[in-house]
């Protein structure tokens, strides 16, 4: 994982917005607070593709749908995240939608990856499905 000051704005933009990285998302990582919606879950997961973090995006990706290898690709900088929607996914369901907005550079060129993601409880924690997503540069 590449190290960030816990004091830094965290990567997904922050929960509540402007969120320090210590307060937001690194305490998913580090397995010391579970998510407890399906946008947390995403918003933990686009954190840990901006730090590295493959063994989180391995815990967090259901077991059913999940690829043997969850790294990250080290050439492309995750650089902004936008919630577009998010359809069920809260506290008490079982299940959740939340299509986003990823923003990357790679090779120095700006790029946006738009995905909507599907999640689900299992074992009472959230885990990423799968999702459908568009690439534009």
């Amino acid at each position: 994982m590449i190290p960030r000051p816990t004091s830094d704005v965290c990567p997904c933009g922050g929960l509540p917005r402007g969120s320090a990285l210590g307060e937001c998302c690194l305490p998913l990582l580090e397995g010391t607070r579970t998510a407890d919606t399906a946008e947390a879950l995403m918003r933990s997961r686009f954190t840990a593709f901006a730090l590295g973090d493959a063994d989180y995006l391995f815990r967090t990706w259901h077991p059913r749908t999940r690829p043997a290898d969850t790294q990250p690709d080290a050439e492309v900088e995750w650089t902004s995240l936008d919630i577009l929607d998010a359809v069920d996914g809260g506290v008490c369901d079982q299940t959740g939608v939340v299509e986003f907005a990823a923003h990357y550079r790679e090779n120095g060129r700006p790029g946006t990856m738009r995905e909507r993601s599907s999640f689900a409880v299992r074992a009472g924690r959230w885990f990423y499905v799968d999702g459908e997503h568009e690439s534009a540069g």
